[in-house]
């Protein structure tokens, strides 16, 4: 099974950087009444929790395998999950409904990702390729494949929109970080640096600053628009699979293979 990571930050007034809770949980939703997040299981299901009593809510059950992505659009009205099975499920979180099965990878997907206005979702997959499906029409269900990114010749892992939905963030076993203009399907840069795969990225909420975590043991920093490496994080034992920013982003917490969560303070670099 791979272990993967949610870090959930709460502002604690008159409190140190915000206390970090792990779980086997792939995205949370904040804003409403209850603070609820969603698990992605081998056991071919899709659970919605309360995080903050730890009630399992609901349970979606629609794909046949395991599930690796689990993801709420902006306005948490819909959830996409995706895994072993290649295909995509798009879920109506009031009514558990599932509204539309999404076909076109043909090899497992890792990464699910919303853009901000909730009109565009990518899926990254051990096929090589980042798609991009277009929400449109008055249906939730009115989705299409509108284009394929393709630039590897490995395995692509994470994706992660900027927080404008100008630019998309891949990685890939090539080791490799690609920007993408979602528009055009153009790579407008290529991030070198680390040693071994991506497993993980995160766009600070500012959009000022890319983070990468790998294979290498480490977490490096980017600057997207200049492409430029602005600290590489060691403190790792084991690979890093997950990166996740604080809503201030001042601090970046990475869950890691040495089965610790490190909370890095970005100003002072540790």
């Amino acid at each position: 099974m791979y272990p993967i990571f949610l870090v959930i930050w709460r502002s604690l007034r008159n409190a140190p950087p915000p206390e970090i809770f792990l779980a086997e949980l792939v995205s949370f939703l904040s804003g409403q009444q209850d603070t609820k997040a969603e698990i992605s299981s081998e056991d071919q299901t899709v659970k919605i929790w309360n995080a903050d009593s730890g009630e399992c809510l609901k349970t979606l059950q629609r794909n046949h395998s395991g599930i690796f992505s689990v993801v709420w659009s902006s306005d948490s009205k819909l959830l996409a999950s995706g895994g072993v099975d290649q295909n995509i499920t798009i879920w109506d979180t009031v009514s558990d409904r599932c509204l539309k099965t999404l076909q076109g990878h043909s090899n497992v997907i890792w990464a699910l990702a919303w853009s901000a206005d909730g009109q565009m979702l990518a899926s990254s997959s051990h096929d090589q390729t980042v798609r991009l499906w277009e929400m449109y029409g008055s249906q939730s269900s009115d989705c299409r494949n509108l284009k394929t990114l393709q630039g590897s010749s490995n395995s692509m892992f994470a994706t992660v929109w900027s927080p404008g939905g100008i630019t998309l963030a891949s990685s890939s076993s090539d080791r490799l970080v690609r920007l993408w203009n979602p528009d055009t399907g153009q790579c407008l840069k290529t991030l070198q640096g680390h040693s071994n795969w991506i497993w993980g990225l995160a766009w600070s909420p500012d959009g000022k600053t890319l983070a990468s975590g790998s294979d290498d043991w480490t977490v490096r920093l980017w600057n997207p628009s200049t492409g430029e490496c602005l600290n590489t994080l060691q403190g790792h034992t084991s690979w890093v699979w997950a990166v996740a920013w604080s809503p201030d982003s001042q601090f970046l917490a990475s869950g890691s293979g040495d089965m610790t969560i490190r909370s890095w303070d970005i100003e002072r670099g540790k």
